[in-house]
């Protein structure tokens, strides 16, 4: 049995994927109807792994520095609700968002 942090760690990642997915066979189509699918393919691809990339530098910025902006926040009574958890979990949508459009452009590619 997993504990219930990993399983709600799991379904906010899931659940971000799906989406990316759904995302991302619609950038295909909507993309594909312009350019053929090859190029739309390639486009979609490239955007998902921009969303990746972000997300990944993100969550690594958070779990770096989060601690810290957390105490400045403090220091400066910013009255931010910010946090490195938060951040992390936003991040973490944000990469498994990327992975369902790059696997649904994958998947529309390998259909060619």
């Amino acid at each position: 049995m997993l504990p219930a942090w990993l399983r709600a760690a799991a379904r906010r990642v899931l659940l971000a994927v799906a989406a990316g997915v759904a995302v991302g066979v619609g950038g295909v189509v909507a993309f594909a109807l312009r350019d053929g699918l090859r190029t739309a393919t390639e486009q979609v691809f490239a955007l998902g792994a921009l969303a990746f990339g972000v997300g990944l530098l993100g969550w690594s910025g958070s779990v770096m520095a989060g601690r810290g902006f957390e105490n400045m926040q403090r220091y400066l009574d910013t009255g931010s609700d910010w946090t490195e958890s938060d951040s992390r979990r936003a991040m973490s949508r944000v990469t498994g968002f990327g992975v369902g459009v790059m696997v649904a452009a994958s998947v529309a590619t390998a259909g060619l």
